[in-house]
């Protein structure tokens, strides 16, 4: 009997533990910007070079990079009330 409640517990715990995960997994995401074709990609200009195309995706990666970091550093944080 004791070793029922154990287990019972152990699943109520759990189960509390994953509807909090989920919650906060579902709260911190945001969506993720696609990358842009570079405009001289996009058309038929096959004389530029490919490490030029691969510099101007990393760089592109990059600054979004910096501003998802910014804009979520301007979000304010949710702070509980302590009562």
């Amino acid at each position: 009997m004791r070793s029922l409640f154990g287990v019972l517990s152990l699943l109520v715990v759990l189960a509390l533990v994953g509807a909090l995960v989920k919650k906060q997994l579902a709260s911190s995401r945001q969506a993720v910007p696609a990358l842009a074709v570079p405009a001289h990609a996009a058309g038929s200009d096959a004389s530029a070079p490919a490490a030029a195309t691969v510099r101007e995706q990393s760089q592109q990666i990059q600054q979004q990079y910096k501003q998802a970091l910014e804009q979520a550093m301007q979000q304010p944080r949710a702070v509980p009330d302590e009562k």
